[in-house]
C-alpha cells in the first residue's frame, strides 16, 4: 500500500486549523479547527468527510485544551475515530504552513532540526505567526517523529520577483544587515490560483500571464508570468499593499514618524494601529464586507468612502502590474471577498475597457463554488473567480516532495 495521505496544519497563536487529504485522488477525508487554545473555553469543530464517521457529519465539542500538544492529540483522537488515525500507513507526511521563509526558504523543505532553528530566526521577520508555526512542527514532530515534517513557505512563491522588484531603495547594507526586501505573502494560494486560472482558461500555465487579487480580511495582488510571479504588493511583512479589513496597506512611511514625534505614539502602538485598527475597520468601524457593502447601499458616507478607497487601490494594482506584464490573459478574483462580493468585482473592473477588461453583469452576479469565467464576451483580457485552496496547494507541495 503506497502511503499517499497528508495532514495539513496551520497553527496560530491560539488555534490550529486542519485537513486531512488523500493525494491519490485529491479527495479530503477530513478537517477542522480547534480554536481558543489555552482557554477554558476552548472549541473543537470536526468534520468528517469521508470513512466511517462521515455519516455523523459535523461535531463539534468544548473544554479547556491546554496547548497545542493537547489540541493536535485532541484532532489525532478524532481522526481515530473516523479510521482515520495519524498511527495509519497510509499517512505520508504532515504539512505545515509556515508565514515566513525569508531568503532562505524558497520551496518546501523537510524539517529536521536546523531548518526548525532557522525557521526560528525569522520570527523578527513575522512575529505574530512564525512562533506559533514552529510550535505546531514541535508538537507534530513529537507525536510521530518517524513521519516527515514539511514546511511550505507563505513567501515562496514570491521568491522569483526579480531583485530589482524586491529591494527597497534604502541604503543596501542596512536592507542587507536587517533583511530588509520584499517578500510577499498569501503564496499558496497565488500559486494554486494562477495554475487554476490558466486550466480554467484551456491553456498552459507557461503561456498565461494573470493578476491574481486575493481578497479576503488580508489581501495581496501579484503578476504572474507563466506560472512564475514577477511582482506582489505585500512586502516586508503583510502589512504592505491594498487596502484590507484591519491593516491599511499602502502608506506614507512618514506617517510613522509624524503619528510618533506629533501624536506621542510608541512604536507599539503604531503597530497595533496599522495592523488592527486600520483598513475598512479604521475609515468606518467595519473590516466585514458585507456590512461595508450594507452600510455604502443605505448611503453611509462613511463606508460608501471605505468602499471607494477599497476599489481604487484595487484598480491601481490592476493597472500597475497590467504595466509590469505587458500582456494579461486574465484578471482572477479568490479568497473569501474576491469569491463572494459580485459588487467588488464589477466595481473593480469598471472603467477599465482601455485594459481590455468587461464584466458580463449576470455572470459576475451568479454564486458559486466552481471556477468560472465572469468577463464579456467581447473582452480582451478574461476576469475569472477561482476558489483558493490552499490547504490542497499544501498537501500537493508536500506529496511531491516526499514521493519525488
Amino acid at each position: 500500500m503506497t502511503a499517499s495521505r497528508i495532514l495539513v496544519l496551520n497553527s496560530g497563536s491560539s488555534s490550529l486549523k486542519y485537513q486531512l487529504l488523500d493525494m491519490a485522488d485529491s479527495s479530503r477525508l477530513a478537517g477542522g479547527l480547534v480554536e481558543r487554545i489555552g482557554e477554558g473555553t476552548s472549541r473543537l469543530v470536526h468534520e468528517p468527510l469521508t470513512g466511517p464517521g462521515a455519516a455523523g457529519g459535523k461535531r463539534e465539542r468544548t473544554g479547556a485544551v491546554a496547548d497545542h500538544e493537547a489540541a493536535l492529540r485532541v484532532v489525532a483522537a478524532e481522526l481515530a475515530a473516523d479510521g482515520l488515525g495519524l498511527d495509519s500507513p497510509e499517512l505520508a507526511a504532515v504539512g505545515h504552513r509556515v508565514v515566513h521563509g525569508g531568503t532562505r526558504f524558497t520551496r518546501p523543505t523537510v524539517v529536521d532540526d536546523e531548518v526548525l532553528a532557522e525557521i526560528r530566526s525569522l520570527i523578527p521577520l513575522a512575529p505574530l505567526h512564525n512562533p506559533a508555526n514552529v510550535t505546531g512542527i514541535e508538537v507534530a514532530r513529537s507525536l510521530r517523529a518517524d513521519l516527515p515534517q514539511v514546511a511550505v513557505f507563505d513567501t515562496a512563491f514570491h521568491a522569483t520577483v526579480p531583485e530589482y522588484a524586491a529591494r527597497y531603495a534604502i541604503d543596501a547594507e542596512t536592507a542587507q544587515k536587517y533583511s530588509i526586501r520584499r517578500y510577499g505573502f498569501h503564496g499558496t494560494s497565488h500559486s494554486y490560483v494562477s495554475r487554476a486560472t490558466a486550466a480554467l482558461l484551456g491553456r498552459p500555465v507557461e503561456d498565461v500571464n494573470v493578476i491574481v487579487l486575493h481578497l479576503g480580511n488580508g489581501a495581496s495582488a501579484s503578476a504572474v508570468r507563466g506560472g512564475v510571479c514577477v511582482e506582489t504588493s505585500m512586502g516586508l511583512t503583510p502589512l504592505e499593499g491594498l487596502v484590507m479589513g484591519t491593516r491599511s496597506g499602502d502608506l506614507d512611511p512618514a506617517v510613522i514618524f509624524h503619528l510618533s514625534r506629533v501624536g506621542g505614539l510608541s512604536v507599539d502602538e503604531i503597530d497595533s494601529l496599522l495592523n488592527k485598527k486600520s483598513g475598512l475597520l479604521g475609515m468606518c468601524g467595519d473590516n466585514d464586507m458585507r456590512e461595508v457593502l450594507r452600510r455604502a447601499g443605505e448611503g453611509d458616507e462613511a463606508a460608501s468612502t471605505a468602499f471607494a478607497a477599497y476599489v481604487h487601490r484595487l484598480k491601481k494594482y490592476i493597472g500597475a502590474y497590467s504595466a509590469v506584464l505587458g500582456r494579461v490573459d486574465a484578471v482572477t478574483f479568490t479568497a473569501g471577498v474576491g469569491e463572494n462580493a459580485h459588487q467588488v468585482r464589477e466595481a473593480a473592473v469598471d472603467g477599465l475597457s482601455e485594459l481590455g477588461l468587461a464584466l458580463d453583469p449576470e455572470a459576475n452576479a451568479v454564486r458559486s463554488a466552481q471556477p468560472r469565467v465572469i468577463s464579456a464576451a467581447h473582452a480582451r483580457v478574461a476576469v475569472a473567480v477561482v476558489p483558493t485552496d490552499e490547504e490542497l496547494e499544501i498537501a500537493a507541495q508536500v506529496y511531491a516532495l516526499v514521493t519525488q
